[in-house]
This record gives C-alpha cells, structure tokens and sequence, in this order.
C-alpha cells in the first residue's frame, strides 16, 4: 500500500510530498532545499526514482531538477512546458509505473497555470490520492492571475472546469493533497483550515464546487489581492532549472564592513524580534523578524537578487534565516554577523524606535495637537476592508521607492497584525524619519477608540 509523507513548507505555506510503498518512492513538488526530502527518504529506507511537478511554480524555487540529478530519478514535467533542462514529458492521461505497486496517472488541471498537472496515485487498482498543487485546494483554489490580467478571466473558468473534472472521475473517498493552501499567496483565498481532507469534503464545501461557474468566479475575482514582487521571477526561473543552494555558513563580516555596507546603500537585514529591534538597532539596518512568512515578505520588499547581509543573535538563526531565502533567492547572502547590535556597532550610537498599540494610537489622534501621520502599509483590499481616518496607505513593499510620499512629522505606522509595520518602520528609520510602529492587531484599533472608516 501507498504511504504518503509530507515535508512542510510554513513560512511559504506550501507542502511537497513523499510516496512510497516501503521500498521506493516518488516525490511530488520538491522545494530547493532537497535535503529535507532525501533525509527523510533515507530514514524510512527509500529509494527516490521519480520527480513529479504539478506545474511551474510561482512562488518558490524547484529542487526537482537538482533532486533528479542526485538521485537518478526519473523527472515528470508536463510535455508542454519549455524547459531548458532534461525531462520525461507526461501529458494528459498518461501513466507511469512507480515500482512493483504504484501507478501515477497525470490529468490536466489547467487554471493555476495554462499546463497545470494534478497527479492520482494508483495502488492495488485504488486510488491512494490525488497530488492537485494549485488546483483543487482545501475550501479552495489557486489563484487563477499571477500569468497576467490577459490570462485570469480564462484560467479562472479553466479552474473551476478542472475542479468539477476532479470532482467528477476520483471517489469520493479519494484523499487530496495540494501544494499550496496553507498560507501560500497563490491561494486563492484562505484555506478551510483543516489539515487533511478528501474529494467527498471538497464536493461538500468547497465553494468551487458548491456554487455554479458565474458566481464562483464572481466571488474568485472579486478576492485576488497583490501577491510577492519575487514570484515574477520564480517562473523564469523554474523553466531554466534551479541549482541546487549552497546552504554553507556566509562570511562573518566584521563591525566595519556591516556598516561599509549600510553606508553603500546595501540591504542589511536585522533577523531579531520586534521587541529586540526596537530596544536597539544598526542604524541603517531593516528588520524582517526571524518569523511567520519571513521570506515571503523580504522577496516582496527587497529587490531581487540584491546582495543581503544578514545580522543575527545566533548562527542558528542565521542558518535559519539562510535555508528559508534559498528557498526563493538564487543567490546566498554576501555576508552575515551574530552577537547583537553593540557588536555590529563597534561603539557607534544605536538607533531605538517606540513600539505602541492602539490604545496608544487613539490617545495621540485624540489630543489638542495636530495628530501624527498615520501610515497603513497592509495590501490594498485589507485597506478597503477598513482604514484608519485620515491615514496614508502606502502598501509596506512599494515603501522604498514611494518613502517621498510620507508627509512630515512623526509616523505612526500600522499594518493587519505587527510584522509589516515594523518593517516598514526601520525603512523610514533608515532614512531619518521619527517613527513609532504599532505592535498590535488591527481588530483592536475601533476598541481602542481609533476612528475608522470603510471603503
């Protein structure tokens, strides 16, 4: 019998698969960071003999042409992809023999994207489960635009035709396993929330398959925000085929070449908390916290591929920090440096920045002084969801390039929970605005007595 494995992808909110029938095995959507993958297959006693992807990805990096490579396995990309690498071309309806007991068969699901796979594994002539990546998703789907506006209208009717045809010829006891929705940005929407389910489920309440097509789609549409600048070149780049990522400790920068490199204009990235940060920080330096959807929100902000210098309390979370960009980033960082900020300061002055709730918000508004700017970094339809009064909303990654905007005075800045804020502080920071960054939830802010408004 099949035995599914997953390897979880958190801070992208994203799962690749192993299946096996105890002696060999085929992985579904591997990440870059391979190793995970053969670890495991080594401690159950696995032999890898073929690769399988869903589609070209968006918002990660492939492992699947570096994993192929390294264990002799047989790589499945569909037939109609042009890839600039080695592949055995599947189409619609093709089988494939994994083994003595496993049988994968290929089914279009075009509306992710236009060549869109979704994998049924086959054993003991039963269905042991259906690989959807980003089509068929837990009270959901993948989101139907990141091709362009020109493509979302046909690829969201593409989405729901393939939804029904999955719904329509797999057993309704057929397990479903996606790549994305549990986090992910190309999520079409939030996920149900369960961890496991099955065809039968979807057909029960999934939206895709309780509404008809026109309101589906009204619905799908309607609910497609901005997602990551970096998945702009996760698809090039996945077509060319990713090396694997050289995981090896980056170079210890001293205190001198750390601020060398904030005065070049470089990216130095501060992985402490919140808390950390605002005590004490390089000035010059951007925090993106060692937490939740770290990498996702650095490639979002940060240009790609621009040189990172990572500043970490440990090695570890420099580690940490490094595995996670591979992820998304195809170069490593140039330099890293652990101790804290009285080592990276060598004796110059630290920078502070005030953390504040919304309690503390309502009281600055309230007074007989004219208010501070208040600035909301959250994506556009979380702003139209509900705003502060008066605010400016400048979405936290268009930040660098649109700083200019930011009326004088003190800066009060906001965003759905904390992180984005304090990111979006230490940008302004660095550039000499006085600011204070909410560390609270935005449910919060009408409790407290801040002014609100809808769109």
């Amino acid at each position: 019998m099949a035995e599914v494995l997953t390897i979880e992808t958190r801070a992208l909110g994203d799962r690749s698969y192993l299946v096996h029938d105890g002696t060999v095995a085929l992985v579904i959507d591997p990440q870059r960071d391979t190793d995970r993958i053969t670890a495991l297959a080594a401690h159950h006693g696995l032999r890898i003999t073929h690769v399988a992807e869903t589609h070209i990805h968006n918002d990660y990096l492939t492992g699947g042409p570096a994993l192929a490579a390294a264990t002799g396995a047989v790589y499945l990309v569909n037939a109609a992809d042009p890839v600039g690498f080695d592949r055995t071309p599947v189409a619609d309806g093709d089988t494939v023999e994994v083994g003595d007991t496993l049988r994968v068969r290929a089914l279009a699901t075009p509306g992710h994207t236009f060549t869109h796979l979704s994998y049924v594994v086959e054993s003991g002539g039963q269905a042991a489960g259906v690989f959807t990546g980003g089509s068929l998703l837990y009270g959901t789907t993948g989101r139907p635009d990141l091709l362009g506006p020109e493509h979302t209208d046909a690829l969201a009717r593409a989405q729901y035709a393939s939804a029904h045809r999955l719904a329509g010829e797999l057993p309704d006891t057929t397990p479903v396993f996606p790549t994305h929705g549990f986090g992910s940005f190309c999520s079409a929407g939030p996920s149900g929330g369960g961890r496991s389910s099955t065809i039968g489920s979807e057909k029960r309440l999934n939206p895709v398959l309780t509404l008809g097509e026109r309101e589906y789609l009204v619905g799908l549409l309607a609910g497609l925000d901005n997602w990551p600048t970096y998945y702009a070149h996760m698809g090039p780049a996945n077509l060319a085929g990713p090396s694997g990522p050289d995981l090896s400790p980056p170079r210890q920068a001293s205190a001198t070449e750390v601020r060398r490199r904030v005065e070049a204009g470089e990216w130095v990235i501060d992985l402490r908390d919140r808390i950390a940060f605002a005590a004490g920080f390089l000035p010059g330096s951007v925090s993106f916290p060692m937490e939740g959807s770290f990498a996702s929100y650095l490639g979002w902000t940060v240009p790609w591929g621009a040189p990172l210098t990572l500043l970490g309390e440990t090695a570890g979370q420099v580690t940490e920090a490094q595995r996670e960009l591979a992820r998304i980033w195809a170069e490593r960082p140039v330099a890293a440096a652990t101790g804290g900020p009285a080592r990276w300061a060598a004796g110059s002055p630290l920078a502070t920045l005030r953390l504040a709730k919304y309690g503390d918000l309502a009281a600055a508004l309230s007074g007989p002084e004219r208010g501070p700017v208040v600035l909301d970094v959250r994506r556009p339809m979380e702003c139209a969801n509900g705003h502060i009064a008066g605010a400016v909303h400048i979405p936290f990654d268009e930040l660098p390039r649109r700083a200019g905007e930011v009326p004088p005075g003190e800066v009060w800045v906001h965003c759905q929970s904390g992180y984005r804020a304090m990111v979006a502080a230490s940008l302004l920071a660095a550039r000499g605005r006085q600011v204070v960054s909410v560390d609270d939830d935005f449910d919060n802010a009408g409790a407290a007595g801040v002014p609100l408004e809808h769109a």
